[in-house]
């Protein structure tokens, strides 16, 4: 049996014990300070005072969107979106123009905005490239009233089509 080794703290120990504790503390607060500047800036409304002042009127909008009975629906395929609109009797309603604004819910880098053009079927149509996971397409369609005809939709797609 070899003699036990009376060991000694000393300076330097503490030392290296220190610069390790705090190497670690930093390590893991500059890694979390990279990863959340790659993801969601937590900004909901460029400007949140003038986002208030418009809530009213955007409800008055999907009021009297609502009323008008128009039945939509949004299909995701094959790196296409489509999107039909009809009214209340079930007749296509043709649109100007209209655009999707496609935006991850938690990450700006993947928003993207496409115009839909029409198609022969009638729907309003786009490529557009979506990983899987959460978005929240915004459709706007100027059909001719006095505010574009708004849809706002959050989904899931899975293996490219929406679940």
């Amino acid at each position: 049996m070899s003699p036990a080794r009376n060991r000694e703290l000393t300076g330097r120990h503490v030392l290296v014990i220190m610069l390790a504790f705090f190497g670690v503390i930093i390590a893991v607060n500059l890694t979390n300070a990279f990863l959340a500047s790659r993801s969601w800036t937590g900004s909901v409304a460029e400007n949140t005072h003038v986002a208030s002042q418009q809530f009213n009127a955007k409800a008055a909008e999907a009021r009297a969107q609502a009323a008008l009975g128009w039945k939509s629906r949004m299909s995701i395929a094959d790196g296409k979106i489509s999107y039909w609109l009809t009214d209340a009797a079930g007749k296509p309603i043709r649109a100007k123009t209209a655009t999707a604004n496609v935006r991850r819910p938690t990450y700006a880098s993947e928003d993207q905005s496409v115009a839909l053009t029409l198609q022969p079927d009638g729907a309003l149509a786009a490529p557009v490239h979506l990983r899987d996971g959460l978005w929240s397409i915004e459709i706007l369609a100027d059909v001719g009233l006095e505010a574009p005809y708004r849809d706002t939709r959050r989904l899931t797609l899975s293996n490219g089509a929406i679940q």
